[in-house]
């Protein structure tokens, strides 16, 4: 099992990780932005309208408190053709067995292939939500906005 460090600093979270692949980069931080890759650890042929989970090759255990949002990355449609049907995924740190596999829910938009190692998805580790709790008021007090999908509309 090796580890996934991102220090900066003082600050350092320790992850650990377990590959399921040989076949497969290892992960790590890149050098600008904040989202890591992640890979495909299988070939995949998929007709258009195919779903499929692709396994991404990799368990974690994350850090108490934390969990991470897997998201396509931006070439991923134009490259692949393919769309994440959750996206974007959110894995808690609950799954974190050897066998609990990063996998990516993939619709085919178009026929496609997907070799081992091509970087089709990327995470990113977030504090979990602190505890809410909802007031129910009769009005909220401010201007409305136009509406769900209004901004920028004059």
């Amino acid at each position: 099992m090796s580890k996934l460090c991102g220090c900066v600093g003082n600050e350092c979270l320790d992850i650990a990780i377990k590959y399921h692949s040989e076949s497969i980069d290892k992960i790590g931080k890149i050098a600008i932005g904040d989202w890591i890759d992640l890979r495909a650890a299988e070939r995949v042929e998929m007709k258009m309208f195919d779903f499929k989970f692709i396994s991404l090759g990799i368990s974690m255990r994350l850090p108490e408190g934390y969990e991470v949002l897997i998201a396509p990355r931006g070439s991923t449609f134009k490259q692949f053709g393919i769309i994440q049907t959750n996206s974007p995924g959110v894995v808690d740190n609950s799954y974190c067995g050897d066998d609990d596999i990063y996998k990516l829910p993939a619709l085919a938009l178009r026929d496609t292939v997907i070799e081992i190692n091509d970087r089709i998805c990327q995470f990113r580790l977030i504090a979990n939500q602190k505890e809410l709790r909802f007031n129910i008021v009769e009005t909220l007090g401010d201007q409305n906005r136009g509406g769900f999908g209004s901004t920028g509309k004059n």
